[in-house]
């Protein structure tokens, strides 16, 4: 089976170790905790520039729902636009109606932006009220792939839907499962569903450097639960044992 493994990454370096670990594309992301939103000009370039695999993008102006505002709207097709100067692969969007529904009109917007692009569809798709319907729709507006946790906060636990989306989708467009993927269910995920696309993180904790650090305050303030010494990096080690566990 010719299996191909999407990294999501929150940095280049993160990248580059995804690269290392042998990840076929790296979907590139800032803003992690709140689901992913789209990376800097400068994040963006740098990562072209260091790397030889498949290049994606996340266009998503902010946290949160789905639901875009028309400058929101503007800033996503602008952002299109440099991604696309950048020599990026591919964009990953997703814009809901109110109801829950796909918005045709502003996907299909985004997807002309981005002609010449491959176009993913992210897990706005777990936010909609229709799995199916929105399937059809997707399908129609000509994206090339879904990521999606089956409509549940993992993959493992959406394994039901996930497995109708793969058969529901014949071949029109590819079913990527994410959210939660790992080393230890990768294999039983890929015998359960039929899926071949697979997008997990494979990060692990990083201790700063830093010698000094001020104990008053925090950069996020007080709401934040993020230790800001720690960084997550995707790991190519852990990358690499993944795709082996997949493809034994």
């Amino acid at each position: 089976m010719n299996y191909k493994i999407e990294i999501c990454t929150n940095s280049v370096t993160s990248s580059v170790e995804a690269e290392k670990g042998g990840a076929y594309r790296v979907e590139l992301c800032a803003g992690i905790p709140e689901g992913g939103t789209t990376p800097s000009y400068g994040e963006i370039a740098v990562a072209r520039e260091l790397l030889n695999i498949k290049l994606n993008v996340i266009i998503r102006p902010r946290g949160g729902d789905f639901l875009y505002s028309d400058v929101e709207h503007q800033t996503m097709l602008r952002d299109i636009e440099i991604a696309k100067e950048l020599g990026v692969d591919g964009v990953v969007i997703g814009c809901l109606t109110a109801d829950g529904e796909i918005d045709m009109q502003r996907n299909k917007e985004l997807i002309e932006a981005a002609k010449g692009m491959s176009v993913t569809f992210h897990r706005a798709f777990d936010m909609c009220k229709d799995p199916f319907k929105s399937l059809e729709e997707i399908i129609s507006l000509g994206c090339e792939r879904i990521l999606t946790s089956g409509q549940q906060p993992t993959a493992i636990e959406g394994v039901l839907l996930l497995k109708q989306l793969v058969v529901k989708a014949d071949n029109r467009i590819i079913i990527m499962p994410g959210s939660g993927v790992n080393e230890e269910n990768i294999a039983s995920l890929a015998k359960e569903t039929g899926a071949t696309e697979f997008h997990f993180s494979a990060r692990e904790p990083v201790n700063s450097k830093m010698i000094y650090r001020n104990p008053n305050l925090k950069m996020g303030g007080t709401a934040v639960s993020i230790d800001e010494y720690i960084q997550n990096v995707t790991n190519a080690d852990k990358v690499k044992r993944t795709i082996d566990k997949l493809k034994s």
